[in-house]
């Protein structure tokens, strides 16, 4: 144990699925080289999901040595991401000291569990579950109020319905005027990213459309 590091620490793990350095492929610092801190365990099954594979298994691993892997790369971002990694109640004290560390922290989460209590410098990408994903009734609409403008909301839509219930989404809850970014995403290889981008200059939303850059590099490969 480090000389002034809490017992705590030391005591506290998470399970993680995965640690790894990649570019980041969505959101707002797309592009950007970015450490993805991949915690095990999600309540929800969207039908679109990607990371399947970290439902469970991983290894339970201490906060100090998550940090250390953090540390072994050259990267001021850094990605907590499921997954949901707010199933796990580490999660909240792992993003303190990715925090404390220096890091530029963003956490993705998808929308079921509350995010109260999250530190002030982590922006959320809350991605809000539309009816086509199987999960809407699962959003936790009070997530909505605990918004920052550092924060971020995602859709992955995956028709044109998903499309038209975000377009009210947006207006109803007022999500420009509380967030920084609200991101529209095509659901990859269901909705085709051309229609996607004609419907929203057609209706001139205040959306920034996102493609997940990852898989167009490296398809779906585990660990990019």
């Amino acid at each position: 144990m480090s000389i002034g590091e809490p017992q705590a620490a030391i005591d506290s793990t998470l399970r993680i699925s995965e640690i790894f350095f990649s570019l980041q492929g969505e959101s707002r610092s797309v592009g950007l080289p970015t450490v993805f801190v991949r915690l095990t365990g999600c309540p929800m099954r969207c039908h679109y999901c990607d990371t399947a594979y970290a439902f469970s298994g991983g290894q339970l691993q201490t906060l100090p040595a998550i940090l250390d892997q953090v540390r072994q790369h050259p990267a001021r971002y850094v990605t907590v991401t499921g997954g949901e990694p707010l199933a796990q109640e580490n999660c909240w004290p792992l993003l303190d000291q990715l925090v404390t560390a220096g890091y530029e922290v963003s956490l993705e989460t998808g929308g079921a569990i509350s995010i109260r209590g999250i530190n002030s410098a982590v922006s959320v990408v809350l991605d809000i579950k539309t009816p086509a994903s199987g999960e809407m009734a699962r959003n936790h609409w009070q997530n909505i109020e605990q918004l920052q403008a550092n924060d971020q909301v995602k859709f992955v839509l995956c028709d044109r319905n998903d499309y038209e219930w975000a377009r009210f989404k947006l207006d109803e809850l007022k999500l420009t005027e509380r967030v920084g970014e609200v991101l529209f995403s095509p659901s990859y290889q269901q909705l085709q990213p051309r229609e996607l981008a004609e419907w929203i200059l057609a209706d001139g939303l205040p959306v920034r459309m996102q493609l997940q850059m990852h898989k167009a590099l490296w398809g779906d490969v585990p660990g990019h």
